[in-house]
């Protein structure tokens, strides 16, 4: 998927030897990444104010917390799209239209759970491979996204989790949860 995506853009990083394109690129990947992770700010932001009832505090504690690393995601990539000299495109209609992940909203504490695991899987995935392309010409770009990924593994790890904790019958509405 991001293999397809390099190549329209003008072939891999590591063929690139142009400074300039191979800068380009890079941008263009970040602001793809800066796209999801504004749409899974948004994501944990609804889930926070959507999950209800007195025995929910955890879990809309869990989804802002999830919110504010994100949204400290968000300001990493821009500040590094800043550093390469491109321009962080911050549109929230851009991360609509341009995100991988789809936005779907879970109307049970499982299913938002389920789909962030979702999500989240299709995010390590891509982050795993713009590492790749940018690893050869990009270190610091490279170390920025490696973090990033650590901690969406993190957030993965931890949803899947909750998952088995919640068990395969819950089908709790999301007020008693």
């Amino acid at each position: 998927m991001l293999h397809t995506r390099v190549r329209r853009g003008g072939g891999a990083a590591v063929i690139l030897t142009d400074k300039a394109q191979t800068t380009d690129m890079v941008v263009n990947l970040l602001n793809e990444a800066l796209a999801t992770e504004i749409v899974c700010v948004f994501r944990y932001k609804r889930h926070h104010f959507m999950v209800g009832g007195l025995s929910s505090f955890s879990a809309k504690a869990n989804f802002l917390q999830h919110a504010m690393e994100e949204q400290a995601h968000v300001d990493q990539l821009a500040e590094r799209i800043l550093q390469l000299g491109g321009e962080p495109n911050l549109s929230p209609e851009e991360g609509l239209n341009r995100n991988l992940p789809e936005y779907v909203e879970g109307e049970t504490l499982r299913e938002m759970i389920t789909e962030d695991l979702m999500a989240k899987r299709l995010v390590i995935d891509s982050y795993r491979e713009m590492i790749a392309v940018v690893a050869a010409n990009d270190s610091t770009t490279c170390r920025v996204l490696e973090g990033i990924l650590a901690q969406e593994e993190e957030h993965a790890a931890e949803r899947k989790c909750l998952l088995k904790i919640l068990g395969p019958e819950s089908k709790c509405p999301r007020s008693i949860h």
